[in-house]
């Protein structure tokens, strides 16, 4: 298996498929140890090639990562954008090609300043730094594109204890870092001195150890009695939500459901379950909120929400409370294409995909206030807000509970819908808090803080979710300190490497 780190196409070729492998560990596969091999087999490829050989197997890496994990893109451009197969495809290849240098870039700059193949534990140190590095540009650049990340893995695995610690990072760390040590294992028995043997065990089996200790350690505590919830999954098609002859009918459809539902506490609608701007639509919320304060009742729903802003209208994707609570939250981390176009003035018009309902809004202000109801303190997400670790954990410092409401219709039977759910999980998961999760068309659930789903719908069924959430205090130590004390240990490890490099050219 020497092919496999030297140049060449069967290593290339061995790039793509571990990249492509890494799928099988993220929902709907769940099969995590796949996570470890893919993570092994990108650091292996890198071991003898030169930073321009690197750069090539990097991008292959990331075009089998992206190729099979994102291809429910494929889908909503086919389907909804109106794009044929072929064209649809190519748009695809190009998307893939263009974010696979999302790991060429890494590679590059590990072969040309920080691999350390002479010293084992301090190279796979270097390594597990690079790649939460990596993971972490990516959800930042351009405003991100937070997916795929291989500690989603985890979250029924061994090391799922170690994410309200130090989130989804902690746990990306320690599997690149573990895999760089397995590969390492017999170069750090035969040369390595005791000592650094000895810590390689600990860094190898500790953190492995802590994840298992840890699973069903509670962080957090109850602020409250539980409350009640209805949780109502409309099941729209997309092709008639935004049809401006089916708005009575998908009015009608959700207070019909919310009129015959039980008495609850909460009464939560989807992602713009309101197809039509809030300002057209207060008579409608007006007699949904005298029905919910009758019951005693918030009710929380998806509109969208126009605004004057120095005499410019701007749209918003957002999130309303009437009832027994108060509160309106816009969204802030936006979707490419589906909820704003880059270089609009080029793309618009070229395609249906460019054109899509609803793909105009504008950036919500950051440090909103949370959303208001029966007394606490809600964090609210939409949609593709809840795949941004570090934002969605601010949020949730603050509050007592988290919401997300989605509209994942845009991508079918395809695994998408199912990888957001994971996402969604891991939030949970981190903040040590209760998550309600409504969509228009699944997978409505609640989950637990240990990121375990407790009641659910499933997909493309109609349907009310009944369930009782608990708002919880007190701060994980992810949500107090957030990833500041990996990002520091990253960053001297980086130094180290770069310094160590520099000075054994001299010798």
């Amino acid at each position: 298996m020497r092919w496999t780190t030297r140049p060449g196409w069967p290593g290339n070729l061995l790039a793509v498929a571990a990249g492509a492998i890494t799928t099988l560990a993220l929902a709907p596969f769940d099969i995590w140890p796949l996570a470890l091999l893919a993570v092994g087999l990108f650091y292996a490829g890198l071991r003898e090639l030169s930073p321009r050989q690197a750069l090539g197997r990097g991008w292959c890496f990331g075009f089998g990562l992206f190729g099979a994990g994102t291809s429910w893109i494929y889908y909503s451009i086919h389907h909804f954008g109106g794009a044929s197969v072929l064209l649809a495809g190519f748009l695809m290849l190009i998307f893939t090609a263009a974010i696979a240098w999302f790991f060429a870039l890494p590679a590059w700059i590990w072969a040309r300043w920080l691999r350390r193949n002479e010293a084992p534990l301090a190279d796979a140190l270097a390594f597990a730094a690079l790649w939460v590095g990596q993971e972490a540009f990516r959800g930042w650049f351009l405003t991100g594109f937070p997916w795929l990340y291989s500690g989603y893995s985890q979250l029924d695995g061994p090391l799922t204890g170690l994410a309200p610690v130090g989130g989804m990072w902690l746990i990306s760390f320690t599997l690149a870092l573990t895999a760089a040590l397995i590969y390492n294992g017999l170069r750090l028995l035969r040369g390595g001195r005791k000592g650094f043997i000895a810590l390689g065990s600990l860094l190898l089996i500790g953190p492995w150890g802590a994840g298992v200790a840890l699973k069903h350690h509670a962080w957090t505590s109850p602020a409250g009695a539980p409350l009640s919830v209805a949780a109502i999954q409309g099941n729209v098609e997309q092709n008639m939500k935004w049809d401006p002859a089916q708005l009575n009918a998908q009015l009608a459809l959700y207070r019909d459901m919310s009129f015959s539902s039980k008495r609850v506490d909460l009464l939560i609608w989807p992602e713009t379950a309101i197809p039509v701007l809030k300002e057209s639509a207060e008579g409608y919320l007006d007699m949904m909120g005298k029905f919910a304060a009758e019951r005693d009742s918030a009710m929380i729903t998806g509109v969208p929400i126009r605004e004057v802003v120095h005499q410019v209208k701007r749209y918003y994707n957002g999130i309303t409370v009437v009832g027994e609570g108060d509160g309106t939250y816009l969204k802030q981390k936006l979707v490419p294409f589906g909820e704003y176009v880059p270089l609009q003035d080029v793309l618009r018009g070229l395609i249906a995909f460019f054109d899509l309902p609803m793909s105009d809004f504008a950036r919500g202000p950051a440090d909103q206030p949370m959303l208001q109801a029966k007394g606490y303190q809600i964090a609210p997400y939409i949609c593709y807000e809840v795949v941004y670790p570090e934002f969605a954990a601010g949020l949730a410092a603050q509050s007592d509970l988290l919401l997300t409401i989605s509209n994942d219709t845009w991508f079918g039977t395809s695994i998408g819908p199912l990888q957001h759910l994971q996402m969604a999980q891991m939030r949970a998961l981190e903040a040590g808090r209760w998550m309600i999760r409504a969509t228009n068309n699944g997978v409505t659930g609640l989950i637990n803080p240990f990121g375990q789903i407790t009641a659910q719908i499933p997909q493309f069924e109609r349907g009310i979710l009944y369930g009782d959430v608990v708002p919880m205090h007190n701060l994980t130590p992810y949500l107090q300190w957030r990833s500041w004390p990996l990002i520091i240990v990253c960053v001297l490890l980086f130094g180290w490497a770069l310094v160590a490099n520099r000075m054994a050219k001299t010798v």
